[in-house]
């Protein structure tokens, strides 16, 4: 069975191209010209197990928003197409990441009812030139919209006792977690083979 997706998303604003293999190996070659959006697709292949590739023009003279928004909203949808009648998933997943400082958990339930719940501090405006921080929760909104998913993501600590939290980790282990969830909900089981992972018969 091949669970791949190609996604173009055209707008007045931007023209994104997604490609998508869930059963691949961390390969990506990824541009959208936000360099630290870039790093956290990368994250989002190389944790996921996920071969992808992300095209993206954007109207970055006026800001990052539209190209963040609009990438990752075809990339949910990627996975959403991916995945199919989702027959034969796990359909759970979770992940509790560290890195350095801090420590973030997420969980998914690859339910086919959109919801998602983002808990994190306050930070530092934006990381680069480009990124807002502002953009991280929109994010997860976003994807978590399109893939058709429950997702959860939840700052456990951000920083040591009386420190200030380092946003690029923040952030970063927020991919790390979300990847690493994703790759074990969308993973095989061999249990459940050919059938959907619901009471329903339906997700």
């Amino acid at each position: 069975m091949t669970r791949t997706a190609t996604v173009e998303r055209i707008t007045a604003e931007t023209k994104v191209l997604v490609e998508l293999d869930l059963d691949g190996t961390g390969q990506a070659e990824i541009s959208t010209g936000v360099g630290f959006f870039d790093h956290m697709l990368h994250q989002i292949a190389r944790h996921g197990g996920f071969d992808l590739r992300v095209e993206t023009v954007g109207d970055l003279v006026i800001d990052a928003h539209h190209t963040i928004e609009d990438t990752t909203l075809a990339l949910g949808t990627a996975v959403d197409k991916a995945l199919g009648d989702r027959k034969g998933i796990r359909r759970y997943g979770d992940a509790t990441i560290p890195m350095d400082e801090v420590l973030v958990r997420a969980a998914i339930d690859l339910s086919g009812r959109p919801y998602v719940v983002h808990d994190e501090p306050e930070l530092a405006p934006y990381i680069g030139p480009l990124y807002p921080t502002s953009m991280t929760r929109h994010v997860w909104e976003s994807f978590g919209q399109t893939a058709r998913m429950t997702l959860h993501v939840d700052v456990l600590r951000a920083c040591r006792p009386g420190g200030k939290a380092d946003a690029h980790h923040v952030t970063e282990a927020q991919f790390k977690a979300v990847s690493r969830a994703l790759r074990e909900a969308v993973a095989l089981d061999p249990r459940n083979a050919g059938q959907v992972p619901s009471t329903k018969e339906t997700l």
